[in-house]
């Protein structure tokens, strides 16, 4: 669902998710949003999942933007095989996460709903966040 149709490389080097300077920190589409506290990683079944509890709560009502993209291939070797011969084939799709980078964000409900479906989003990730809004 949410990966790339082609990508210039096949497999891709692994890769740090540090905390430098992070593009996406503020509220661009939105009145509410998830950020991440942590840096991580998120497959992109994952963000599939965190934005359907979101909008099983909005009940077909409000907006919904995702601000993160899985882009980078991730290779696994199959189960018993022996060490050496190469790299796996690529077996899915994530994204880097940065602190302090926008994950989600939400309009047209009330702030109470935005939160629990906030909550219910988080209880997906591996990494703590936080609800924020657009002052």
């Amino acid at each position: 669902m949410l990966y790339p149709k082609r990508t210039k490389y096949r497999k891709y080097q692994k890769g740090r998710c540090n905390s430098s300077k992070v593009d996406g920190s503020q509220l661009a589409f939105g009145k509410y949003g998830l950020k991440a506290c942590e840096s991580g990683r998120l497959s992109y079944q994952t963000i599939e999942s965190a934005r359907r509890a979101i909008s099983r709560k909005f009940r077909r009502s409000g907006q919904i933007w995702v601000r993160v993209f899985a882009d980078v291939p991730i290779t696994a070797k199959p189960t018993e095989v022996r060490m050496g011969k190469g790299k796996g084939n690529p077996t899915g799709w994530i994204t880097r996460i940065q602190e302090g980078q926008i994950l989600f964000e939400m309009d047209g409900v009330s702030m109470s709903n935005a939160q629990q479906a906030a909550l219910l989003a988080t209880r997906k990730f591996n990494f703590s966040t936080k609800f924020v809004l657009w002052s």
